[in-house]
């Protein structure tokens, strides 16, 4: 059986706050400062998050990815606009509406897409205005990087859908979530895969980089930051101790602590994806690229791994199933998840 508070499969957002963000958080709660944003935490944090990205952006905190999506998109969208993205993407299937809300009311248009990535045919038909008041605009392209599949778009596959985004009057919102893995899977700059790419804004994650809360939007176009700061506010997402929020920030993206977390999380999913993708009855899902195995199971394994304690979310029907790994998961946790499997599938053969 598993430790109660070991680690686990089930998502990257249960993992605890790593040292980094956690001796940031320590050292900020030092005395009095100012609030709303107008402190040295926050100001190193964005200057942090540029340098990371090599560009001159505006970049805005909140709490949480739901809102930092869903202003985003409303920041591109009115109400009488559609948002073109996958049907698998977390705006339309994990939110609640939230897009819909903040942008009074625009459309999510979907696709069905292997692998949970946008091909351009797709995002050229879809993305094809309205021809006349009947039907909603398209005005946002909304990617997910990397996707809820655990793939990866590289940037010659950013850089097209862009392209074709923007020929059709659209924008281009990134849900980054998990950027950081998707930078470390690809080798490249953060900036490789978001503006000089085309993205025009991206929604940065931070809890499933070791943050205990927090994410940032990054405007690479300025333009669409206009009644920003009145939007969060009305949004319900301006902290007023803004430094408990930045302060992490700073502390990971500095140093560059946010991609080596990123990297120790997909070598665990690459570990676990090896040990068992040749059992019998085994099939993945979707090709490991970042920090999550997607994988068809057994049933009676399912069953019988999860009775060993074992925490994970069936993703894809009965026996569709997804382990994440996180920037905490110990490679010796991995090996005896794996084995467990192993033996799952063995004693049903």
């Amino acid at each position: 059986m598993t430790d109660a508070h070991s680690p686990q499969f089930a998502s990257d957002n249960n993992a605890g706050i790593c040292p980094e963000a956690l001796a940031a958080l320590v050292e900020a709660n030092r005395g009095h400062a100012p609030g709303y944003g107008a402190d040295d935490w926050t100001r190193r944090a964005h200057d942090a998050i540029r340098a990371a990205f090599d560009t001159d952006c505006d970049v805005y905190l909140v709490f949480n990815g739901t809102a930092a999506n869903s202003l985003a998109l409303a920041s591109i969208c009115r109400s009488t606009d559609a948002v073109v993205c996958s049907e698998n993407a977390h705006v339309n299937v994990d939110e609640c509406g939230a897009p819909e809300f903040f942008s009074g009311g625009a459309k999510l248009v979907t696709a069905k897409t292997p692998h949970a990535k946008l091909m351009p045919d797709q995002v050229a038909a879809l993305g094809t205005p309205a021809h006349d008041e009947h039907g909603s605009r398209p005005r946002a392209l909304a990617l997910t990087q990397a996707t809820e599949f655990g793939t990866v778009y590289t940037p010659a596959e950013l850089r097209t859908l862009c392209e074709i985004a923007h020929a059709r009057g659209m924008k281009v919102q990134l849900d980054g979530a998990r950027f950081a893995n998707a930078v470390a899977s690809l080798d490249c700059t953060p900036a490789d895969i978001s503006w000089r790419a085309g993205v025009d804004v991206l929604c940065l994650g931070g809890t499933k980089k070791g943050l205990p809360f927090g994410d940032a939007i990054v405007f690479v176009d300025r333009a669409l930051a206009e009644e920003f700061l009145r939007r969060r506010k009305q949004g319900g997402q301006l902290a007023s101790k803004m430094r408990y929020l930045a302060a992490p920030w700073s502390a990971l993206m500095a140093n560059g602590a946010w991609l080596k977390h990123a990297s120790h999380a997909n070598a665990m999913a690459r570990r676990l994806a090896a040990a068992i993708e040749k059992l019998p009855g085994v099939r993945l899902i979707a090709p490991v690229e970042a920090n999550g195995v997607f994988v068809e199971l057994p049933a009676a394994a399912i069953d019988a791994v999860r009775a060993k304690g074992w925490r994970f979310y069936n993703f894809v029907g009965a026996t569709g199933v997804r382990f994440m790994c996180a920037w905490d998961t110990p490679a010796e946790l991995v090996d005896r998840f794996a084995a467990d499997i192993t033996q799952a599938i063995a004693s049903r053969a």
